[in-house]
């Protein structure tokens, strides 16, 4: 049947798709992007403190995807409402917090599991939109030019079917014998994108299951490669290929995206990771130099990493001082230079600025 973007697409096509996956060209592509994320990959497990990747760049992530979306928030706000105690934060920013805590919690069954199903993500596009949302079972899902508001697809109808191409996108996920995992990748994100499952959040799950599925796929050891900027600074192109993949059955340049995004966010974040690598060294240096020998130790500087944000709960949560000395040692650390302090409502922030402005470029 001919596609027609203003009816179901009930014949969307079971995988795997009827196109050669891996021709000379794509494999090309596919072994340089496979080597910037094995070169991301070690770079990480080096890192002695892993919290300092996976608190600061999951929120990365969550901030980017939900931009796609256009939910919009600022790294200050971001950073803020996840260090302080407030109910005071806005719509945007709690739903990217939402975000982050469906990565992390998507992230942790992964590991222990080694299972993308339905069900987990049913549970992410739960946990993003705070609901009890479930697969579509009523009719009048459609998706428009946001400029023209012309329809430029309708995803399939009923219940069954759409758990139907789950379950056959689920099966080849899990298959062994397949093309490269990274050109998988990109099969596998047109495919969720186009059973379109939800009434709403399908854009940031499909993103979540991207990352999820290098985490299974033994390409990461932590979920710190955020293709949501890429996908943000080629917004227009990403939509445009995936409807031609629908539209002319264009499996190539939309796997080429796909393997240039991971190949680009990978040497970036390896970028991003080496600038934080040598912060952390100065900062450990400087602050050597400069603290009393009572109140420095590498643990204290290397928690100021875990998010641009430190209060004195902190530094007492990680056993790095007690209540009555944790403020003094940070005042300390904003005396030299390392940190500046914000208040929020009661509280005293201190603010990494130099970590900020890595995360945030």
């Amino acid at each position: 049947m001919d596609f027609d973007p203003d009816k179901p697409y009930n014949d969307l096509p079971l995988l795997p798709p009827k196109f050669e996956l891996e021709n000379r060209d794509i494999l090309r592509k596919a072994i340089t992007a496979n080597t910037a994320l094995a070169e991301l990959k070690g770079l990480g497990a080096s890192i002695p403190n892993q919290n300092i990747l996976i608190n600061s760049l999951t929120l990365q992530e969550a901030k980017h995807s939900s931009e796609i979306e256009n939910v919009i928030t600022t790294n200050d706000a971001l950073y803020k409402a996840f260090t302080a105690k407030t109910s005071k934060i806005d719509p945007a920013t709690k739903e990217v917090l939402h975000y982050r805590e469906a990565l992390w919690e998507g992230y942790k069954k992964v590991k222990k599991r080694r299972i993308l199903n339905t069900n987990l993500f049913i549970e992410l596009v739960r946990m993003i939109k705070q609901n009890q949302a479930g697969i579509r079972n009523t009719p009048g899902t459609k998706i428009a030019n946001s400029g023209t508001g012309k329809v430029v697809y309708t995803p399939p109808e009923g219940e069954r079917i759409i758990r139907d191409k789950l379950a056959n996108l689920e099966s080849w996920l899990h298959e062994e014998d397949g093309p490269d995992p990274l050109i998988k990748l990109a099969v596998i994100h047109y495919q969720f994108e186009a059973i379109h499952p939800f009434s709403d959040g399908n854009g940031r799950t499909g993103r979540l299951i991207n990352i999820l599925y290098l985490i299974q796929q033994d390409l990461l050891n932590y979920p710190v490669l955020y293709l949501s900027k890429y996908i943000i600074d080629h917004k227009p192109d990403y939509y445009k290929l995936l409807r031609e993949v629908t539209e002319k059955n264009a499996w190539q340049p939309w796997i080429f995206f796909m393997l240039d995004a991971v190949e680009q966010t990978a040497n970036s974040s390896i970028k991003r990771i080496n600038a934080i690598r040598s912060l952390l060294d100065k900062f450990l240096r400087d602050a050597k130099k400069q603290l009393p020998d009572y109140m420095y130790s590498k643990e204290l500087i290397e928690l100021l990493f875990d998010q641009p944000y430190c209060k004195a709960e902190f530094l007492v949560k990680s056993n790095i001082a007690k209540r009555q000395t944790a403020a003094s040692y940070l005042k300390e650390l904003e005396r030299i230079g390392i940190l500046k302090l914000h208040k929020t409502g009661k509280e005293n922030l201190y603010l990494n600025v130099e970590l900020f402005e890595i995360l945030a470029k």
